[in-house]
């Protein structure tokens, strides 16, 4: 059985675990979300972590 995990999800989980742990960080955890989004997008690193 493979298991296979997207970059994007996983990003995503550990954000949200953050934000309920330590909800003093949203800003900096959505602005580095967003950040990290967007260069994968541009860079077209999304079609190798899908």
């Amino acid at each position: 059985m493979n298991i296979h995990l997207s970059l994007i999800p996983l990003v995503s989980l550990i954000a949200g675990i953050l934000i309920l742990v330590m909800p003093k960080l949203l800003h900096y955890i959505v602005g580095f979300y967003l950040i990290a989004v967007g260069v994968i997008g541009l860079f077209g690193l999304g079609r190798f972590l899908h």
